[in-house]
Order: structure tokens, then C-alpha cells, then sequence
């Protein structure tokens, strides 16, 4: 997964579109004076928006050609690191963000249960996946298989039952026409 990711890096952000900043925002309870972690962030696209909304901001991915995309944007802390070994001590992220990336895990349940193993009691996470209920989605599903990407998407209701896997609550924030948001409180 990670090759394709470091072949599109220098072009990602001119294809994907902008994160609903001020959606993310408010399901983050932004602004907080701690840390926060966003896996999968790649390039920074939407780290850079809560810069000067968090304490400190951690910028986590696989892939090393996008994290060198970041490097351009803003001075963000980036971290090479799969969601499913995250180099950080149990409870260290007041919040945890992930946008677009976590059917891209290779173990999302073993991803997941890093997550929250980092997020500090009382913490947020939110999660920001494509709703693949939606035929369009279906279609980026089936692209995505094509390009053996070895993607995985879930239901927002799939998603909250692995979370509660982990023995934490998830709830649907709210969905677009293509998108869902997740949070959990810890």
C-alpha cells in the first residue's frame, strides 16, 4: 500500500479535495492546549489547519514521500509510523485524527486498538471515512481494488462495531454524501 502512496506524494494534494476544517474542528472540541495526533496525515493537508488550535500537532504515516510533501507547509512534528505499531506510550494524545486513511490499515482492528491505547482518558478520537454505502464510493472501492491497493472500507456501523471490539463507544457524527464522521470519547 505504501508504494502507491510514495509514487502519487508529490501530486496527492492536487487530487484529493479540502477537509471540512470546520466540521473536523468542532468534532475535535478544538481548540485544547494538548497534543494531538493525526495518522494517516500524510502531506499535512489537514494538519495544517489546527495548527494554532492544539498545543502540539503529530503528524504520523507509512509512507515517507508523503511525509516529506508536509515539509513544505508548515513546521509540523511528522513521525514515520504504521497506525498498527505506533512508536508512542499509552495515553499520550489528548486528541487522535484520522481522515481518509483507515481503510487504507492493513489491520484495522489492530490500528484501532492502537489508537485508543495512545488517546489519553478523556481524549477524542474522530474518524473521517468514506461511506461506503454510497454507489460512488462503491466505484473508488472497486478502483482502489483494481489498483491493488488492498483498501478495506467499512460501514459506519462496521466501524463502530470494531471500536466497541475495543471496548470503547463510537458514534456517527454525522454523514455527508460521501463521507462519514466517527468520534469516541475515552
Amino acid at each position: 500500500m505504501v508504494k502507491h502512496f510514495d509514487f502519487i506524494a508529490s501530486k496527492y494534494d492536487r487530487f484529493v479535495g479540502m477537509p471540512d476544517v470546520r466540521l473536523l474542528r468542532s468534532l475535535l472540541q478544538l481548540p485544547s492546549t494538548g497534543w494531538m495526533l493525526d495518522v494517516g496525515g500524510g502531506t499535512g493537508r489537514v494538519a495544517i489547519h489546527f495548527l494554532n488550535l492544539i498545543g502540539h500537532l503529530v503528524v504520523c504515516d507509512a509512507s515517507l514521500e508523503m511525509l516529506k510533501q508536509s515539509r513544505c507547509k508548515a513546521d509540523l512534528v511528522r513521525m514515520r509510523a504504521h497506525a498498527e505499531t505506533l512508536p508512542f506510550k499509552d495515553e499520550v494524545f489528548d486528541r487522535v485524527l484520522v481522515v481518509d486513511a483507515l481503510h487504507h490499515f492493513s489491520d484495522q482492528q489492530r490500528a484501532l486498538a492502537n489508537l485508543l491505547r495512545v488517546l489519553k482518558r478523556g481524549g477524542r478520537m474522530v474518524i473521517e471515512e468514506p461511506d461506503i454505502d454510497r454507489p460512488v464510493i462503491k466505484l473508488i472501492a472497486l478502483f482502489e481494488k483494481l489498483a491493488l491497493m488492498e483498501s478495506r472500507f467499512h460501514s459506519a456501523t462496521s466501524l463502530c462495531d470494531m471500536i466497541s471490539q475495543q471496548g470503547m463507544y463510537a458514534r456517527t457524527a454525522c454523514k455527508d454524501k460521501f463521507r462519514v464522521w466517527l468520534t469516541v470519547d475515552k
